[in-house]
């Protein structure tokens, strides 16, 4: 039976919510695909596909890529909320801070409640401020005025309503939106956790990397996190954070390693060695697996 565009979107969504960014954007195409030749009686569900793979793109780094999907996203469906926050983080990527503040600011006339917009224009302010100077706003490109009938369009929906609008992400309205712009800053707060297990401080790292993961499940910090369990002899916490970063990485060779210590620790020999057998499948001379291993054998 030839797949439908609709069994492909949730899909798409399916390996989305896995972390498996590069497949769901797969399927969205193949889906959009599908819709090519259905011309104007398709547009909604043409601009949530893309909008849906702009969000891939953005979590890969490809923020060019979001940008054009997000653009012809709106080009088909004009005013609509994921594709305008999701362009907007990637134009701030891109440090495109004037076409990010004006998207920032279109979605707050869609609507007003959206923290990540707010937080966005906030960080616009600051940036095109130290780039232009008193006068930057002069030199913004005009924001567009949102029509009413677009304001009350988008308030529809409820917080947990399912239906052809439900980002890849979660059902949650929002959190995605927020996810795509609070990607940097997980990215940074994953560096400070960083630059605390430099110092030693694995406490306070694993506060930050904690803070981090709320925004964006990475599976580095997961792993990074990990790492700091171990340090600190919460070895079950450690289990915990590999299975999490095999679940968006199934060959992490750190994730497999971490979890083999920790299990050892627990006394778990067996599933230590499935975890270093599972590490050794990816890269086979791994020392430090192979010396692991042997410990273990001679344990078990």
């Amino acid at each position: 039976m030839a797949a439908s565009p609709g069994s492909l979107r949730r899909a798409g969504n399916e390996e989305f919510r896995r972390g498996q960014y590069g497949p769901a954007a797969a399927l969205y195409t193949r889906a959009l695909e599908l819709l090519e030749t259905s011309g104007e009686a398709a547009a909604e569900e043409r601009s949530v596909l893309l909008a849906n793979r702009a969000a891939c793109h953005l979590k890969d780094g490809a923020c060019s890529l979001c940008v054009a999907d997000c653009s012809s996203a709106l080009d088909l469906v004009p005013f609509g909320i994921k594709p305008l926050l999701r362009r907007a983080a990637a134009y701030e990527s891109l440090e495109r801070y004037q076409l990010a503040y004006v998207d920032y600011k279109t979605a707050l006339q869609v609507d007003c409640s959206i923290q990540a917009a707010h937080d966005g224009v906030n960080r616009m302010t600051k940036a095109l401020l130290e780039k232009d100077g008193v006068n930057w706003r002069q030199k913004l490109p005009p924001i567009p005025t949102v029509p009413i009938s677009a304001q009350t369009r988008w308030s529809v929906p409820s917080a947990g309503s399912p239906g052809a609008n439900t980002p890849p992400a979660t059902a949650q309205q929002g959190e995605p939106e927020q996810t795509a712009a609070g990607t940097e800053r997980a990215r940074t707060l994953r560096e400070e956790g960083n630059e605390l297990v430099k110092k030693g401080n694995h406490k306070k790292a694993v506060e930050k990397y904690s803070e981090s993961l709320k925004l964006n499940q990475e599976c580095a910090t997961y792993t990074n996190r990990a790492l700091c369990y171990l340090t600190l002899k919460q070895y079950k916490e450690a289990v915990q954070d590999c299975t999490e970063a095999l679940r968006l990485d199934p060959n992490n060779v750190k994730a497999f390693y971490r979890r083999a210590q920790a299990l050892k620790e627990l006394k778990d020999y067996k599933s230590s060695i499935a975890d270093i057998k599972s590490l050794l499948k990816t890269e086979p001379k791994n020392t430090a697996a192979l010396r692991l291993l042997q410990e273990l054998q001679s344990l078990g």
